[in-house]
């Protein structure tokens, strides 16, 4: 890092215009090429995508996403004549817009069901000739356009299913503006300087731009979902801002400490810069561990995400050190530079309050970590109940057409109207079609099961649909409940003479992906804890770090999945976040927060121990050592934790639910890891272990290659003054963490 620091600071034209021309590179292709993102994914093997399968072997054009236009008259019924021309003509213009393959109007033979009992209320389906996932948006528009068109005083018109709820997401922008506002003024009450500030904001703004570009012409290699550069720019500023705020604190640092910029530039890239790619690579790694979900919308969402924290760990290791040689010492403001000149180089690396903290902490280290690991486990608790899912319309904020089509059918129909379940069958001879009708007296009769309608018979067609709307919602747990009895219980005992039966529909969708999910878990989870601690084993040659990290870690995800079953399944505020009413977590949350969760919390122990690490190897003494690392990282882990809050807050109020509980969620681990983990646990836990920190048995030292995070110390001649209070001399560590890590102490 040395080499390439020096080299960066001398050459500071050449790297910050190669940085802005390829960002204009990157953009002027993005922008020419366009973009192609998909949310399609496919789940090969589960029961609802053969039904989809089957279906569209004999019924293309019905085969795909079926929505409803819902009409809901104020006065009079829905069956008066001039309601219903103007609703006929509606119809049969939207039959007519490409990718809609059917549309039933609830005044033909065929949906005499769809008026509700007492005439106010009724619903059109619109189904498309593919899954909402891979519909074209504008067609999607046009038939909302003309649908809309039949509004009036006295007749209300809402649209429901999942292609009209791609049209009611709304931009995340104004959310990203406010989590660098946010950012923005916590640093300037940390460094109190505008150009420090800046430094960060610059350097995560140039690596999201670079990263969702990256991202924009990756579509057209892969399929990479809609959320994909949503959750990439969470990740992307938060650990933009926090890598660059890292660098530009120690480098600071080192200016206060009397170094001249170019030294300054090189201890910080040494020492934090170091840090910084390996912390990176930690997150990197967790978000590359959903690729063995084999989930495409997942994979998609990983190297999104890796995409951005790449470009986030090569701005802070080649543009940092460029901008500090453009600074200089205006990285201070003009009251702190006058101090410095006035009273020479001075210690900066603690606060006393920071210090006085630490030495709470090691006086009482087995109470200390009772009450804090007391408080991770109790927010933990709800956790065992989550019900995993996909939240459907009536989740959806109250202003959404979506959610206004869904309180109208729940009201006029029953709420299982909202999501019915499609029975596929193939039904190849005569006794398979008897059986099959047979299966459709026996299914009025399953409790839960509302009614049963068949689907239009096609002569000489050996695929057949039953209609099965449930009594409770779709994101209910009886819905799941009965398609389990469906599948398990009644339908096999009819599949006779070659009749067979697929439990399809979107709600047997989001069921199967709960379950794929849910099933490869804990080898996800398995892979990342293991290579987390095989990396921070490389970093600090223990065992005892990275086996506390990984429990400590596991603990400050289990919390923040506590308060998202809390609040989002439970109810306890969702309403208040705008993020409708309680219902199941969604299906990949856990695997994505945990991806992510492990990753950050990764990068508060590697800041953390880092610096425990570095003051060990100076001097020896574990207690010495926690507690100086202590002080040294307190005031900027926390105000980095704050950054990546405000970052993650700001999403919640998006009006997403699944970003919502996404962006609660993390918000929640890192305010818990950085004030309760990293401020209690750590340190108390490291002070009762002791000496026991730093063993790592010989057989395992050799095998493994030496990594070092500090980094080597650099010279410090032409330094002005000698080394600050209370910072060790760099020419001195050098020699004893060269032997200390050969040593594998």
């Amino acid at each position: 890092m040395s080499v390439l620091a020096r080299w960066c600071f001398r050459h500071r034209s050449i790297v910050i215009g190669a940085w802005l021309l390829l960002l204009a590179a990157l953009g002027g292709t993005a922008l020419s090429v366009g973009s192609t993102f998909s949310d399609r994914y496919s789940l090969p093997g589960t029961e609802s995508s053969k039904a989809t399968e089957l279906l569209a072997t004999q019924f293309q054009s019905s085969s795909g996403d079926r929505n409803t236009i819902v009409l809901h008259t104020e006065g009079g019924t829905v069956t008066d004549p001039a309601v219903r021309a103007g609703v006929d003509a509606a119809l049969a213009q939207i039959a007519k817009v490409p990718e809609v393959g059917a549309v039933v109007s609830p005044f033909s033979r065929r949906g005499s069901a769809q008026i509700s009992p007492d005439r106010r209320t009724a619903y059109a389906t619109v189904t498309f000739t593919t899954q909402s996932q891979s519909l074209d948006t504008a067609n999607i528009q046009k038939v909302v356009d003309v649908g809309s068109t039949l509004r009036s005083d006295t007749l209300r018109v809402e649209f429901g299913g999942a292609a009209i709820g791609r049209l009611d997401k709304p931009s995340t922008s104004t959310a990203e503006l406010v989590g660098i506002v946010a950012a923005a003024i916590v640093m300037l009450f940390a460094f109190a300087s505008l150009l420090a500030t800046a430094i960060p904001l610059v350097a995560a703004v140039l690596a999201l731009g670079s990263a969702l570009f990256c991202i924009d012409l990756l579509t057209h290699a892969m399929n990479i979902g809609t959320t994909a550069p949503i959750i990439a720019a969470f990740v992307g500023l938060g650990v933009g801002i926090d890598y660059a705020l890292f660098v530009v604190a120690r480098y600071r640092n080192g200016i206060r400490a009397g170094l001249v910029p170019e030294e300054a530039a090189v201890v910080a890239m040494n020492t934090s810069g170091r840090a910084v790619v390996f912390a990176g690579g930690t997150v990197a790694v967790a978000m590359l561990g959903l690729l063995v979900l084999g989930v495409g919308v997942l994979s998609g969402i990983a190297l999104s995400a890796a995409i951005m924290v790449a470009f986030a760990v090569a701005v802070a290791a080649t543009l940092l050190p460029a901008l500090f040689g453009v600074l200089g010492t205006r990285v201070l403001s003009r009251r702190q530079r006058a101090r410095l000149r006035r009273e020479g180089p001075r210690a900066v690396n603690s606060s006393d309050g920071w210090a006085r903290w630490a030495e709470f902490v090691q006086r009482r280290p087995v109470s200390l970590t009772f009450v804090a690991t007391f408080i991770m486990v109790v927010l933990t608790i709800p956790f065992f109940s989550m019900r995993l899912g996909s939240s459907d319309a009536g989740n959806n904020p109250a202003d959404t057409t979506t959610r206004k089509a869904y309180d109208l059918l729940a009201e006029g129909f029953g709420p299982g109207h909202n999501g019915p379940l499609q029975l596929v069958a193939k039904a190849p001879s005569a006794q398979a079609a008897a059986g099959l009708a047979r299966l459709e007296q026996a299914l009025k009769n399953v409790p839960g099961v509302a009614s049963v309608q068949a689907g239009p018979a096609v002569p000489g067609a050996t695929v057949r649909t039953l209609q099965v709307t449930p009594t409770t919602s779709p994101d209910s747990e009886q819905t799941s409940d009965l398609i389990d009895t469906l599948r398990d219980h009644v339908i096999p005992g009819y599949e006779k003479h070659g009749l067979t039966v697929y439990v399809g529909g979107q709600t047997a969708v989001f069921k199967d992906f709960a379950s794929v999910v849910g099933a490869k878990m804990p080898l996800f989870v398995t892979i990342v804890v293991l290579l987390g601690c095989l990396l921070l084993m490389l970093a600090f040659r223990s065992l005892v770090v990275p086996l506390t990290a990984a429990v400590m870690n596991l603990l400050s995800t289990g919390a923040g999945f506590g308060v998202v079953v809390a609040v989002f399944q439970w109810g306890w505020g969702s309403e208040a976040l705008d993020a409708g009413s309680a219902g199941p977590v969604e299906s990949f949350l856990p695997a994505m927060m945990l991806a992510v969760l492990f990753g950050l919390s990764m990068d508060y122990e590697v800041f953390l121990v880092s610096r425990i690490h570095e003051e060990w190897l100076h001097t020896g003494d574990n207690d010495l050592a926690v507690r100086r690392g202590q002080a040294a990282t307190g005031q900027i882990i926390t105000a980095a934790a704050i950054i990546m809050i405000c970052v993650f807050m700001a999403f919640v109020f998006a009006g997403m639910r699944t970003i919502a509980e996404f962006g609660l969620g993390v918000a929640v681990a890192i305010l818990l890891d950085a004030l309760v983990v990293r401020t209690i646990l750590v340190p108390a836990v490291m002070q009762l272990f002791g000496k026991w920190n730093w063993y790592l048995p010989k057989a395992i030292d050799r095998l493994l290659p030496h990594v070092s995070v500090e980094g080597a110390a650099v010279s410090v001649e032409g330094a002005a003054g000698p080394p600050a209070r209370n910072e060790p001399d760099l020419r001195t560590a050098d020699r004893r963490a060269s032997s200390s890590v050969d040593s594998g102490q």
